[in-house]
């Protein structure tokens, strides 16, 4: 094929996502940039908040899990209001929707988690358990580093906090929910997973390609792999 023709059929294809989306790559990393600028330091303080969930769930403590009920509803509020109400809706309508969504997330773990007390985390061993733990790890140190590889340098790239890498973690986190797992709490992570990874196919966010293998991980291991049973104790469970 002649070099004209194949140039010809590249652009037709760089102007097909365009399209699709309503926005460039460039707009989507600096939303990215001014949230990072903007909202310094909470990235620490949202580090903080999923290193805290980490220790709640191996204290052992009966009210342990209302207060990771309490911190992933905090984690999801924040990413309604802090980034799609206040920067991602600056470059994208959909944000609204987004956000609101969002919001339903983090009223389900307050209800069902705070509220109603139906969700009950513990230490679980075997593959749900190191899925769960492979998929947390991946959130917090892997998403970043291969993010960096890709050359999406600070600030203009997703940091803890934000959507992407966020509902990893929590889909991690609720691998280690013991049943009756709540399906309301699921539904929002899992919509997320999917929606979310066309950042990874339109706008070259390879580190999300983890999103959509983390949505497909959770509902696996959540099929072939059911949670232990709820019980006061919180030792560790075999599963």
């Amino acid at each position: 094929m002649p070099r004209v023709a194949r140039g010809h059929i590249n652009e037709q294809r760089a102007t097909s996502n365009e399209q699709r989306m309503p926005f460039t790559p460039e707009q989507f990393f600096a939303v990215f940039a001014r949230y990072n600028a903007g909202m310094w330091p909470m990235q620490v303080v949202l580090n903080a908040v999923a290193i805290v969930i980490l220790a709640f769930l191996y204290s052992g403590r009966e009210w342990s899990s209302r207060q990771i009920s309490k911190l992933l509803a905090l984690l999801w509020a924040w990413m309604a209001i802090g980034y799609h109400f206040f920067h991602f809706s600056g470059i994208n309508p959909a944000a609204w929707l987004f956000g609101a969504v969002f919001l339903l997330g983090a009223f389900a773990f307050v209800w069902f988690g705070v509220v109603k007390d139906k969700l009950v985390f513990r230490p679980v061993a075997g593959a749900r358990g190191v899925a769960g733990a492979v998929l947390i790890a991946f959130a917090l140190v892997l998403y970043p580093a291969i993010g960096y590889l890709a050359g999406h340098r600070y600030p203009a790239a997703p940091t803890f906090g934000l959507p992407c890498p966020t509902t990893i973690f929590t889909l991690g986190v609720l691998l280690f929910a013991a049943h009756p797992l709540p399906r309301w709490v699921v539904v929002v992570p899992l919509l997320w997973a999917a929606v979310g990874s066309v950042a990874a196919f339109q706008l070259g966010v390879i580190e999300d390609l983890a999103l959509l293998a983390a949505g497909i991980v959770a509902i696996v291991v959540m099929l072939v792999w059911p949670a232990p049973q709820r019980r006061i104790s919180m030792g560790v469970e075999q599963g």
